[in-house]
Parts: C-alpha cells; structure tokens; sequence
C-alpha cells in the first residue's frame, strides 16, 4: 500500500515538473499530414465545439505575392502552406467583457496552420498566461481548453 502511495506522489509531483517546463504561451502541436487536411479537421472541430470561425486568412497564398520583390527573403522556412482562422464563441465573449472588459483584448481567437513536406504543426496563443489575477482568468482557462482539446481531437492526438 506504502509503495502505491509513494509511486502516486511520484507521478503527482512528477507532471508538475513536466508542467512547469511546458509554460510557453504558444500552444503547438504537429503531426505527419498535410496542411489542408489538418486546417479543414481544425476548422470541423473548433465548430462543434462551438467557437464560430469568423474569419481565413491564406497567409501563404498573401505571402507569395510578394516572392519577386523579397527576393532570398521570401519564405526561408518553405512552408507549403500557411493559413489562419478567426473564431469566436458569442457566450464565452460575453461572459470575459462581463467579467473583465480588458481581456476583450485576446477576442477574437487565431489559430494557424503550417506545412512543409506533409508535417503540419498548429498554434494558438495561449489565453492564462495574460488572465493570472483577472476576475476572467476561470473564465478564460476554459476558453483555452476547449480550442486545444478541439484541436487535438482534430490531429488525433
């Protein structure tokens, strides 16, 4: 039994370590498929999960007009593919301008989808790191929870 409670304060204290490591306020996830295909399961996703996207932006597509004149300086990463979405939960709005109206500052929400050699790696910026201490923060945490669980419920992870 001492053994059982000893590997469960491993593990317990363990995550935070792992946790702690993990503060980064991009949330990134990548997996071995193409942009199109993830940026349309992320789109599928975030709906159902009811945040409502508002807006795209084929930043790729916006880029490449620019080949000629940026000459070398043109996409050095090579993505493929580089499209952003806009979304907005109406509720969820409402009740972070009901709670704290400067954080109206992070509506509406951008997710982006990259891809070069059929790797994609989707980011989002996180909300918590800007909420600590606002009368939002409850609020917000699960804003940022439900577009990463929709995410990766989208890549499949």
């Amino acid at each position: 039994m001492i053994k059982k409670i000893i590997i469960l304060l491993l593990i317990f204290f363990s995550s935070f370590v792992v946790a702690e490591e993990n503060q980064s306020a991009i949330y990134s996830i990548s997996v071995e498929k193409p942009g199109e295909g993830v940026y349309q399961s992320v789109y599928k996703s975030l709906e159902e999960a009811r945040f409502y996207v508002i807006f795209e932006a084929n930043i790729g597509k916006n880029l490449a007009r620019n080949a000629e004149r940026w000459g070398d300086e043109y996409n050095k990463n090579k993505f493929e593919f580089v499209k952003a979405m806009v979304v907005c939960n109406p509720y969820f709005t409402n009740q972070v301008m009901n709670l704290d109206p400067d954080m109206m500052a992070l509506c509406p929400l951008n997710i982006t989808v990259l891809s070069k050699a059929g790797k994609s790696t989707v980011l989002f910026k996180k909300l918590t790191p800007v909420a600590k201490g606002s009368p939002a923060e409850d609020i917000l945490w699960e804003i940022e929870n439900t577009i990463i669980t929709a995410i990766e419920n989208a890549v499949g992870q």
